[in-house]
């Protein structure tokens, strides 16, 4: 097992989760996936097909959103899309409103000075932010 799945698995626990093998299998799924991916796609995958159904994938993705353990992206009235979060690793969105279709942004973060300088004039620890941009995506133009 990766540092990183054990240190999410820690993360889970300390939340009030129960270590499961359904949940180590989403973690390392969620992990191993080069993109945020969907439910219907996590509950495909191969690790978790024969380990739970979909309404578990689907419970345990809701209570990881709810722990801040995966970010859920996308527009509300498309399918939405997981991701793991990780400490000390931070990645931005683009995001299409015709297609639904989810990328990357590959470039550095415009926003990290803005919030070193939030968190010295306020105070605020834990500081973090999501960013996700809205657009056409090259196909759908």
């Amino acid at each position: 097992m990766s540092e990183i799945v054990a240190q999410t698995i820690d993360r889970c626990r300390n939340a009030g989760l129960r270590r499961t093998k359904a949940l180590e299998e989403l973690i390392v799924t969620l992990l191993d996936s080069p993109r945020p991916m969907t439910l219907s796609e996590l509950a495909a995958s191969p690790r978790l097909r024969d380990q739970c159904d979909k309404a578990t994938v689907f419970r345990l993705l809701q209570r990881l959103a709810e722990k801040g353990v995966v970010r859920r992206l996308g527009l509300h009235e498309r399918a939405a899309y997981f991701t793991l979060l990780v400490p000390g690793r931070h990645q931005d969105y683009l995001i299409c409103t015709e297609c639904g279709s989810i990328e990357a942004v590959k470039a550095p973060c415009p926003v990290h000075e803005l919030e070193d300088e939030i968190r010295r004039k306020t105070g605020f620890r834990n500081l973090y932010h999501e960013l996700e941009f809205f657009g056409t995506c090259p196909a759908c133009a």
